[in-house]
């Protein structure tokens, strides 16, 4: 008899359990949401991250509150999400950096597609060559050229070892049958100081790091790695405009929970993302940062991460990085 009570006590601490969780998912959010960004405050990520969270508190009628975790490429942060509580009430910011963690990483402390359940695809800021104007080409057709004729004479540099600014020129140079020395910097700023001070050749880096030092004509902006051109370099075609059509290399980003967050709430954080992104005044803001908005649903999201993570498995084996 005992044991049938102690069971049936149990049965209804469980339901007990499960009406509170349905209730509170029912009232999500009743409190702050906080969303980590994996890079320092005032970058481009968190600047973004800032507009959107903006706008998603407003959708949600509650603050989302920006929490910087930066370091260890990203994973620092990733990590903390990881392992919060699926409630909604922790989730990430993330970039393009989680997707090449699987490959660079030789071990990382959570697993990208098993820990996380994906809620948007919210940005892209695309990559653009960019080389020193002492160098005699003007366009990306004469640029490829040249570094054919001068095989390992030219440096490139990048935001690091794995960065998506590495490994994006990486790729590109593989894909044109080019040799150049690589030369990895603490981040873009000093690589594309060195550019303009022409320590190094060029560079693949991001639109919106790049482009002040390319309208100033520090720099000299070939071609971007997107689909359209960027409203703060109109001027500078797309790769396909130059002759290489297919060629779409960007630092993405997206919102992540952790797994196991209840579906209603996953869906309500999409809702709120997508109604960000579709504000006329986040759009204004972000075309000011070279940022392309983008949006999906929560199962589209996750389909483009699984096929970005096969797509720099191979790019991170060719370069031969490996991070302990």
């Amino acid at each position: 008899m005992l044991t049938r009570r102690s069971t049936l006590l149990t049965s209804l601490a469980l339901l007990g359990g499960t009406a509170s969780r349905a209730a509170a998912q029912a009232g999500y959010p009743s409190r702050n949401v906080r969303l980590l960004v994996p890079f320092p405050p005032g970058g481009p990520t968190d600047l973004v991250a800032r507009v959107l969270a903006e706008k998603m508190a407003v959708a949600l009628g509650q603050a989302v509150v920006i929490d910087n975790r930066p370091g260890a490429n990203g994973n620092i942060a990733a990590e903390g999400v990881a392992k919060a509580e699926p409630d909604g009430y922790t989730v990430l910011y993330n970039t393009s950096s989680i997707a090449l963690s699987a490959s660079l990483y030789a071990k990382l402390n959570y697993d990208v597609t098993r820990d996380f359940a994906p809620v948007a695809l919210t940005a892209t800021v695309p990559l653009l060559i960019a080389v020193h104007p002492s160098l005699p080409v003007r366009s990306l057709a004469e640029f490829i050229a040249y570094v054919k004729a001068n095989p390992g004479k030219l440096s490139y540099g990048s935001g690091g070892a794995g960065n998506v600014t590495h490994l994006g020129s990486a790729l590109f140079l593989k894909s044109q049958g080019l040799e150049a020395v690589h030369i990895p910097f603490r981040g873009s700023a000093p690589a594309l100081n060195a550019l303009a001070g022409n320590h190094v050749q060029f560079v693949a880096d991001t639109v919106n790091s790049a482009h002040p030092l390319a309208q100033s004509g520090h720099v000299r902006a070939l071609a971007i790695m997107s689909a359209k051109r960027s409203p703060v370099l109109p001027d500078t075609p797309t790769f396909a405009e130059a002759g290489l059509p297919n060629v779409e290399i960007g630092a993405w980003q997206g919102i992540l929970a952790p797994a196991r967050t209840p579906p209603e709430v996953i869906a309500r954080l999409n809702q709120a993302t997508l109604k960000a992104l579709a504000d006329p005044e986040v759009k204004a803001k972000l075309d000011i940062q070279g940022a392309e908005l983008l949006g999906s649903t929560p199962e589209a999201y996750g389909a483009y991460m699984r096929a970005e993570i096969a797509r720099w498995a191979g790019v991170v084996k060719d370069s031969g990085v490996r991070i302990e």
